[in-house]
């Protein structure tokens, strides 16, 4: 049974960042990392917060462009 994320966030760019901040302080967050989507999965999760990043039009987007 595979677990959904956490949160999943839609980006139009391969190359993204995280740094866990948005609804908590970036200073209650985790250290940034930078994180490239691959283009034959569409999407790249945070190893630290497990944020789901999906390029939009890519081939995990389920949401119309």
């Amino acid at each position: 049974m595979e677990i959904p994320p956490p949160e999943i966030i839609r980006v139009k760019t391969v190359q993204v960042a995280c740094d866990g901040s948005g609804e908590v302080s970036p200073a209650l967050g985790h250290p940034r990392v930078y994180l490239r989507i691959e283009p034959d999965t569409g999407f790249v999760e945070c190893g630290y917060c497990d944020r789901r990043f999906v390029l939009e039009g890519g081939p995990a987007d389920s949401q119309p462009a």
